[in-house]
């Protein structure tokens, strides 16, 4: 069961800092060279120099993680972060746009009990890096804090507990930040016992998926297991929990975006190069040349809708092609794929990277691609090329032009729901749920 409940956040003293829009931050992993810079001169306390930590001098033999940690303990003896007086859950709400459509995503922040996945009722959905896990258990346990929420969707159900908190806030003012992409950001405090205790009996019997995060969850059960063994803690200890924001998996508010892929290190080929690889197992044809295709292209594959049609951008002959699995495609995927359930064996981004760039492209050592998720930005990178610098999910550019691009569809809720509880993980960035959560609205002390 999803054991959930209220806690004394750390949150900014907004008379000392000012705007709360100046001191939040997205989360690191999106977090770009040029963003973070910005962030930096934005406020001096801005809570990138806790989750990031790259723009600030070290004094010697100090670490970023250890600079990070002398910022909090500074900012709570300052007042800067103050802990609110009462245990709380933290209804949050987004309001954004999407293609011309607003929308607002509904959710509230809780410290949820640590279960080990595969042990309870909290799933994954998405492979790990150890290199990232490592970073976030070196924060994390010099901060001695959840700095971050986790982003958790849960089952749908008949009484939402998202209704019995909205309840709790109708008539009150939240606090609110505006971020860099017009995205309004929305935080109550809710402190009435009995509408806690009532959310909490409502989510208990409910299992919660991993949507984003997974490095940090896996990174609170590490710290949790780490400090069990070093030391005699009480029952119910902090340390016992991380901090998940919670979004009912029938909110309409739960936006999916594609994450469309750049490839760098592959050899530079021809659209007709590309067919001849795919032959046999995708249905091919050429939709034209020129990057601005890319907006036809996407259309023509959101209008067909599956996950196993896509659309390739070659550079060698700036050509795009639009690439159908067929019937022989589907048979040798399930044997590429034999013990994968066969919801995973249809998602886009398994057959892009196990049949396409693995089987018969014959890449199996590749470098992460770049991530996009707009076609403006697809279109964009493809005209520019690669920054020779670290992208926001720490990858090294080259420098060089992208030789090869894919258009794939995003995976659905429901997919996720069935690949976890099937004990799978989707390929790295198979989901983007758009906005990301804000890092800075509430802290999470573990003490």
């Amino acid at each position: 069961m999803a054991d959930i409940q209220a806690f004394r956040g750390l949150r900014f003293d907004l008379s000392k800092v000012g705007s709360l829009s100046e001191v939040v931050a997205p989360p690191y992993d999106v977090i770009s060279a040029e963003t973070g810079a910005e962030l930096y001169e934005k406020n001096d306390f801005n809570v990138v120099r806790l989750i990031l930590n790259q723009g600030d001098k070290l004094l010697p033999e100090q670490t970023v993680y250890e600079r990070a940690a002398e910022h909090l303990k500074n900012w709570k003896n300052d007042g800067i972060l103050r802990v609110d007086g009462v245990g709380a859950i933290y209804v949050y709400h987004q309001t954004f746009d999407v293609d011309g459509v607003e929308y607002t995503r509904r959710g509230f922040i809780a410290r949820v009990r640590i279960e080990p996945f595969g042990q309870g009722n909290i799933y994954p959905h998405e492979k790990t890096h150890s290199k990232v896990k490592e970073d976030r258990f070196r924060l994390m346990e010099a901060c001695n804090s959840n700095l971050s929420p986790i982003f958790g969707i849960y089952s749908n159900q008949d009484s939402s507990p998202q209704t019995m908190l909205d309840l709790a806030i109708q008539d009150r003012t939240p606090l609110t930040a505006i971020d860099d992409e017009g995205v309004r950001h929305d935080l109550w405090m809710v402190t009435d016992a009995n509408a806690v205790a009532a959310a909490a009996q409502l989510m208990g019997p409910t299992a919660i998926y991993i949507a984003d995060g997974h490095h940090r969850y896996e990174t609170a059960t590490s710290i949790r297991d780490l400090r069990r063994q070093r030391e005699e803690l009480e029952p119910d200890h902090p340390v016992d929990y991380t901090m998940i924001m919670c979004v009912g998996m029938d909110d309409p508010g739960l936006v999916v975006l594609p994450t469309h892929r750049l490839f760098r290190g592959v050899e530079p080929m021809t659209s007709a190069e590309l067919m001849d690889k795919l032959n046999g197992s995708f249905d091919c044809e050429v939709v034209g040349t020129g990057v601005d295709l890319a907006n036809d292209c996407w259309e023509a594959v959101q209008v067909e809708g599956e996950q196993s049609t896509m659309a390739f951008y070659c550079r060698k002959d700036d050509t795009w092609v639009l690439a159908r699995l067929n019937l022989e495609g589907v048979e040798t995927m399930e044997g590429l794929a034999e013990g994968r359930s066969e919801c995973w064996q249809s998602l886009g981004v398994a057959i892009l990277h196990e049949l396409i760039l693995i089987h018969l492209l014959g890449y199996g050592e590749l470098p992460s691609p770049r991530y996009v998720h707009g076609i403006d930005e697809v279109v964009s990178q493809l005209h520019s090329g690669d920054a020779d610098e670290r992208d926001a999910t720490g990858q090294q550019g080259t420098g060089a032009f992208f030789e090869l691009a894919c258009l794939v569809m995003p995976a659905t809720v429901a997919d996720i729901k069935s690949i976890s509880e099937s004990g799978e993980r989707m390929p790295a960035k198979s989901t983007y749920f758009y906005p990301k959560l804000l890092s800075g609205l509430v802290i999470n002390p573990l003490d």
